[in-house]
């Protein structure tokens, strides 16, 4: 019983420790091979791993914190082009000073 609770504990922690931001894509997109359409999208920071998530299709991918001197006044994303297709490099959290680098 005692596992069990120390158990829930730990699952609510990390849960509790995601963040949770809104971001549009306004192009397909790809991050870790996952297809995204432009759309509306919520975008789950927990760490180093990023979940961008609309309904069912969800994509993850491993990043890298940065903090800028400054807050980002927007929220943006960087591509680089490869096999002619948009791959997500860089996401600026729009309000933050915290930029993700898509490893």
């Amino acid at each position: 019983m005692k596992k069990l609770a120390v158990l829930l504990f730990m699952v609510a922690l990390s849960v509790s420790s995601a963040k949770t931001y809104r971001i549009t894509l306004f192009q397909p997109s790809v991050l870790s091979g996952t297809v995204l359409k432009p759309g509306d999208y919520n975008l789950d920071l927990t760490g180093e791993k990023v979940v961008i998530r609309q309904g069912k299709v969800a994509a993850e991918a491993s990043v890298k914190q940065e903090v800028n001197g400054e807050r980002f006044s927007a929220t943006s994303v960087r591509y680089a082009v490869r096999d002619g297709r948009n791959h997500v490099l860089e996401i600026r959290l729009g309000g933050t000073n915290t930029k993700l680098i898509v490893n």
